[in-house]
């Protein structure tokens, strides 16, 4: 079943994206803590929004995003991560997460959708390659973090 994510979900998302930086090779990275990501989706200005993939009461998938604006094109949807449990991979929750917030970008109007992959990661490559994705190599990521 694919919903929208609940408060509730959070726990189960902050595991989510744990396992993600393992898989990424960056489990150090992950410094959220869950006040802050339930703040941060649920509180008095939510910044993000997810649909969930849920399989026997259990969220084994998560699509997280939010909406960025582009000088050039405007609202644009930002699918900050897409992220299904390593034991759930190939039985296609990717594809129904990613349809139903590319399907949440058209119904809202906005111009478009934009995320990141890295560049070693081959079956997420070929994942949205099979949408037709283009891939930038012109840009490259910049942060400041405190």
């Amino acid at each position: 079943m694919i919903r929208k994510a609940k408060k509730e979900d959070c726990p189960r998302i902050l595991e989510l994206i744990q396992e993600l930086a393992r898989y990424e090779r960056a489990p150090e990275e992950v410094t959220v803590t869950l006040a802050e990501m339930e703040d941060a989706g649920f509180g008095k200005h939510p910044v993000w929004e997810a649909f969930v993939a849920e399989i026997d009461g259990l969220i084994q998938g998560i699509a997280l995003y939010y909406i960025r604006y582009s000088t050039w094109k405007g609202r644009r949807i930002y699918l900050e991560d897409l992220i299904v449990t390593e034991e759930m991979r190939g039985r296609g929750l990717g594809k129904l997460l990613f349809d139903s917030v590319l399907n949440e970008t058209k119904s809202k109007g906005y111009c478009g959708m934009v995320w990141q992959v890295l560049d070693w990661n081959e079956p997420a490559i070929n994942f949205y390659k099979k949408y037709q994705a283009t891939f930038d190599a012109g840009w490259i990521n910049v942060a400041i973090n405190n």
